[in-house]
């Protein structure tokens, strides 16, 4: 960055009617190869606003001088977080405003007293050759996301994990690994955290008998171990590798 330019802050966005909302959901449109496939900006205000027991949603965006340069969302769940999409603005990639606004998630975390932050990300190894096209176009490139994630702490569960839906034919999404990064280290994450976060994320969209029954699944397939090998981010599961 350079020595002039204005320092990167982070706030959370509480004001539904908050005019950076829609300035991360052009973010959002603009930095990921397929935003049809995340949270619509549409919906980033009434996450923003929260509906009685429902999950608890967080949207932060990082600003320099006034202007939103990039954004994260993510849900308070149980016992850890589920991030679902961070990025920054093809103009302020590599000054920090990612690292930033990833700490300050992480930190909210913390003082909700939870064990740390999942996600998911597509591995190279699974995508089409026209999803790899796609990407380029973006400007994004899968094996460099996967690096950064890495070296902002996140790891690959060691586990057979895909979406329920979202796939060919409304079936299972299986170009993702899910990842976690534990706030306090470690090389295992216990699989009743992973299938209890997963089911609370699920609820929301596959209602609570099919988001239990896919938990379920997934503890099966992990072979109902107590805990779970961390990989590195840049790794797939054994699973997929044979």
């Amino acid at each position: 960055m350079p020595a002039c330019a204005s320092p990167v802050t982070v706030r959370r966005v509480t004001d539904p009617d908050d005019p950076a909302l829609a300035a991360f959901g052009r973010i959002q449109e603009a930095s990921y190869y397929a935003p049809e496939m995340l949270i619509p900006p549409a919906a980033f205000s009434r996450l923003v606003a929260g509906t009685p027991g429902g999950r608890n949603d967080r949207i932060l965006v990082a600003e320099r001088s006034g202007e939103v340069v990039g954004g994260t969302l993510y849900s308070l769940l149980p016992s850890a977080g589920f991030n679902s999409f961070m990025g920054v603005s093809h103009a302020a990639r590599g000054q920090g405003a990612g690292r930033a606004l990833h700490a300050a998630s992480l930190e909210d975390l913390r003082a909700a007293g939870l064990s740390g932050m999942f996600a998911d990300s597509v591995h190279a190894s699974r995508q089409s050759a026209a999803e790899r096209e796609a990407e380029a176009r973006s400007g994004s490139d899968p094996l460099v996301r996967r690096r950064q994630l890495h070296a902002l702490g996140l790891r690959t569960v060691d586990l057979p994990y895909w979406q329920p839906v979202g796939g060919e034919d409304g079936g299972p999404l299986k170009d993702l690994d899910l990842l976690y990064c534990p706030l306090d280290g470690g090389d295992t994450v216990p699989l009743g955290l992973v299938t209890r976060t997963l089911e609370a994320y699920w609820r929301g969209w596959l209602g609570p008998q099919r988001a239990r029954a896919e938990a379920e699944a997934l503890s099966e397939r992990a072979g109902q171990v107590e805990r779970v090998p961390l990989l590195p981010a840049t790794e797939t599961p054994g699973y997929w590798r044979g």
